[in-house]
């Protein structure tokens, strides 16, 4: 059997003595494949098609290997590019599993990256800074129309876990960021609320307030009340200019130390 190595065979020229298409004829190359990109795109096509779903194990790889017509090296390689994406789970000595997806798992696996592209270029954390403030602006307006007095009343406790966090800076920021994501979650919109947690993610290193308290504690408090009360009121305009506020007066505690 053909190994990983092996690509798909390319056609056979247009013009068997020039070796190219006749003249005036558009020619369109096709690209020569590795096996195991093949198998790849068979298995996810599987996936699509609900012919595997979530939670169900994966072929054998000798299963995969007969009905593809392919060696072992093309099948593992295929399977493990699925996992590295996040499609399935390997299991060694056990028979790998498709992953349930969502939008919080896949952003789940942009973190690394993510934090080293704002490691490696200080602008990107200016740009996601400028990218969070339009976000949370448009989402607090959507919140105002859809929460409820479940969402309502997390809200308030939320703050009020927070108030009992003043002597513990970490805690007080980490809850902080929650009440941003609860305020998504409010929304009712599934790609909102992990948009949200990714992006509160990757700016949590960079909350200088760690380290620099600022004193304004008392101040943050009072900013998420107010905006709760006018979440609860039902006023998009008004939470959304009360997030604004907040937002802007909180920019420059996220930032490149040195």
């Amino acid at each position: 059997m053909p190994d990983n190595d092996e690509m798909m065979p390319a056609p056979a020229p247009t013009n068997p003595v020039a070796g190219n298409p006749p003249a005036g004829d558009k020619s369109e190359k096709i690209v020569r494949r590795k096996l195991s990109d093949e198998v790849f795109e068979r298995l996810r096509t599987m996936i699509a098609s609900g012919e595997i779903g979530p939670g169900d194990p994966m072929p054998s790889e000798r299963e995969l290997m007969r009905r593809f017509g392919v060696g072992r090296p093309a099948v593992r390689e295929a399977l493990q590019s699925m996992h590295t994406i996040g499609l399935i789970t390997i299991s060694h000595g056990g028979r790998s599993q498709v992953n349930a997806l969502s939008v919080d798992s896949v952003l789940d696996r942009a973190d690394e990256v993510a934090q080293m592209l704002l490691s490696s270029e200080p602008d990107q954390l200016e740009y996601l800074k400028e990218a969070r403030r339009m976000f949370e602006i448009g989402m607090v307006r959507l919140a105002a129309k859809r929460a409820t007095t479940e969402d309502i009343a997390d809200l308030r406790a939320i703050v009020e876990k927070q108030r009992g966090h003043l002597d513990d800076r970490r805690k007080f920021i980490e809850t902080d960021l929650r009440f941003h994501s609860r305020i998504a979650e409010t929304t009712g919109n599934p790609i909102m609320g992990a948009v949200s947690h990714a992006m509160l993610r990757w700016l949590l290193r960079y909350y200088t307030a760690l380290l620099h308290w600022s004193g304004n504690e008392d101040k943050t408090l009072a900013e998420h009340e107010q905006i709760i009360a006018l979440i609860a009121e039902g006023d998009p305009d008004k939470s959304a200019a009360a997030m604004q506020k907040h937002l802007d007066r909180s920019r420059d505690m996220y930032r490149h130390d040195g």
